[in-house]
């Protein structure tokens, strides 16, 4: 109830809507809303810019007919976050003395779509930025974007076959630092066989069995019982292979990967301090150690708390490169091994503030009392005893009539069940029921003390907004793993939120909802203030952050495909453009990935209709009709299209 009545009590402004949507904390001062009630993209490289309306981004949506819901990306938000990582480890490194370098590459799983790769690697040249692949097809991706004279490594994970180990070879052969990481024993006598089959000497990485355990959702990526990597003794073994083949010069790489999202910066000093551990002993089996490989595990402030919560993070990005260089540092300066080049893999922190999905309500559901034409001389005791309530509400009796209103509403239900009373009855006693409800939250609000077994009753009226998307196509994470991302109206800002949801997509599926809310004085709240809809003017809503893996991992769902997208690009001194859009799958797209043929559908589906022509149910007018719409569908976008509207 606390904050349902300082939304009431307080003087609303676009101070209050930023902290109530807690956009300065997870906005990563990319974000902010407008004088006007809007939010707005900042220009990383201009903070003093007013920033670019997400409703002004709509409407050029709109005219170019992408339709909601829609991703956008900000390709400058890409380019930021690897300038950020890489300056911050430059900088530490230079202010330490720091004698190796750093080396970032991104891991494609994180999102393998083209546009994000491509500018990743266009940009991220300068800094020498590179890919971890862990398959043949990102494999293929990463080849045909980074360039062959450049000094962007490529970091070669997942179990590999020959082909897989053929195009890292050939690679090397290019003049790319294609390293290949030794995941499992099996791999090794391939990769010696085909380096000495191709005349082409490998770069060869092993990667590490951690015991460190890190905190926070992914955790089962590190420890003993992490699927991948080497224990101690496969990598003597390895090392020995490799002495007896006079190939351990080749073995240059250390890779630990110390986890993914990881809060607590604890956790990463102590996993970086094993990592050094293995380096330093490999070094003295006499590898030529160059590279440490660290992973990923920078994590991403979902929620803003910066804490040690599972979505959040208790450092800044600073604190995370310091922490990082100065463990190698020390660790290897007390074996005097010379310092080795740095490698990080973070992916979620390079690509999730790129991404916001836009989408548009159609429909609330509200719990609250609606006219109905009322059952006249057809009673019931327990319809009077619901009325009866209302004569004894008060604040000293809120507990009982809560209880009361429970009982006999309940009471109706079960005669209803048996056939002991009709439909009219059991809407007037649900009508009476929420009635009493309103009453009871409007006591509520006037109240310093709420029951116990009061707290959070607003939360139980919560409307149902209908949203324009598919959780499990564009939210995966959210439906599979409770990942908060920040979520929130794009405009009307300056208007108090004067009512509180969850939010349904337009599957017809009951898990399709997000019911879980960041929130500033706890770590969810179950709803999200909102502004009630206006008829005849579209409510449009974000979620931020999803950048990072949930295009990768969304599914057919309900066969809702993939959304329209569109990248933008913010001018220098204002303005931005229009540099890519694609238009989302087509209902003839998603059933041609679930194995139908559109042809044949359209002509089983024109045979059908001539049928009923011959039959005389249809005319040939109709039946062209007909096979226009069906035709037209097959083209049509999987999501609501509201064509009304403007």
């Amino acid at each position: 109830m606390r904050d349902m009545k300082i939304e009431q009590q307080a003087e609303w402004d676009i101070e209050r809507a930023k902290d109530t949507y807690g956009i300065k904390n997870w906005g990563n001062g990319y974000f902010d809303i407008s004088p006007d009630g809007e939010v707005v993209i900042k220009n990383p490289k201009d903070a003093s810019s007013s920033g670019l309306s997400l409703v002004e981004i709509i409407e050029g949506l709109r005219d170019r007919d992408l339709h909601m819901p829609a991703l956008l990306r900000i390709e400058n938000i890409i380019d930021h976050s690897i300038s950020n990582l890489n300056d911050s480890f430059r900088k530490i490194i230079e202010r330490l003395g720091y004698q190796g370098s750093y080396r970032g590459v991104f891991p494609i799983k994180v999102n393998q779509q083209a546009q994000i790769v491509e500018e990743i690697a266009q940009f991220g040249e300068r800094y020498s930025y590179g890919f971890e692949v862990g398959s043949k097809p990102e494999m293929i991706a990463a080849l045909s974007t980074l360039d062959n004279n450049s000094d962007q490594m490529l970091i070669c994970n997942g179990y590999k076959d020959q082909e897989f180990i053929d195009l890292a070879l050939q690679a090397v052969k290019l003049g790319t630092r294609c390293f290949v990481v030794i995941e499992a024993l099996s791999e090794l006598p391939i990769i010696i066989e085909r380096s000495k089959a191709l005349g082409i000497e490998p770069l060869i990485g092993v990667r590490a069995k951690m015991m460190t355990k890190v905190g926070g959702h992914w955790n089962s990526t590190s420890g003993d019982r992490s699927v991948f990597g080497l224990s101690a003794s496969q990598i003597i073994q390895v090392v020995d292979v490799l002495r007896d083949n006079d190939m351990l010069h080749c073995l240059q790489l250390l890779h630990c990967h110390l986890g993914s999202q990881i809060p607590n910066i604890r956790d990463i000093r102590g996993g970086v301090s094993e990592a050094c551990r293995y380096y330093a002993d490999l070094c003295s089996e006499g590898a030529s150690m160059n590279y440490i490989d660290l992973g990923g595990g920078l994590a991403v402030d979902y929620t803003g708390a910066h804490s040690q919560e599972s979505q959040s993070r208790n450092y800044s990005l600073d604190e995370y490169c310091e922490d990082v260089v100065e463990t190698v540092m020390s660790t290897l300066d007390g074996y005097g091994i010379s310092h080795p080049t740095i490698v990080t893999e973070s992916g979620r922190a390079t690509v999730a503030y790129s991404s916001i999905l836009l989408f548009n309500i159609l429909d609330v559901a509200r719990f609250e009392p609606v006219e109905i034409r009322t059952s006249g001389g057809e009673g019931h005791e327990l319809l009077d005893n619901l009325r009866s309530i209302f004569d004894y509400l008060k604040p000293a009796r809120v507990q009982e009539c809560f209880n009361d209103a429970h009982y006999y509403r309940d009471e109706v239900r079960e005669l209803f069940k048996r056939g002991q009373l009709g439909l009219r009855i059991r809407a007037e006693a649900e009508n009476l029921f929420l009635k009493v409800l309103q009453d009871i939250k409007s006591l509520l609000l006037k109240m310093d003390e709420i029951p116990k077994d009061l707290e959070g009753f607003d939360e139980s009226l919560a409307d149902i907004y209908y949203g324009n998307f598919s959780l499990f196509q564009s939210l995966p994470d959210s439906w599979a793993i409770d990942q908060l991302f920040p979520v929130m109206p794009v405009h009307r800002l300056n208007e108090v939120p004067g009512r509180r949801a969850v939010l349904a997509d337009i599957t017809c599926d009951c898990d399709g909802k997000i019911d879980r809310f960041i929130a500033t004085d706890r770590e969810y709240s179950p709803t999200l203030p909102v502004h009630s809809l206006k008829e005849s003017e579209e409510y449009y809503m974000g979620v931020f952050l999803v950048g990072a893996y949930q295009e990768t991992l969304g599914d057919l769902h309900n066969l809702f495909g993939d959304t329209n997208v569109a990248s933008i690009r913010l001018h220098d001194g204002g303005g931005y453009e229009f540099v890519k859009e694609i238009h989302g799958d087509t209902i003839e797209d998603v059933l041609g990935y679930v194995e139908y043929q559109p042809w044949e559908m359209k002509l089983r589906y024109r045979n059908k209709l001539e049928a009923a022509v011959n039959e005389g149910r249809i005319s040939a007018r109709e039946r062209q009709d007909m096979m226009n719409t069906f035709n037209a569908s097959m083209q049509g976008y999987t999501y609501y299209e509201k064509d009304h509207l403007l």
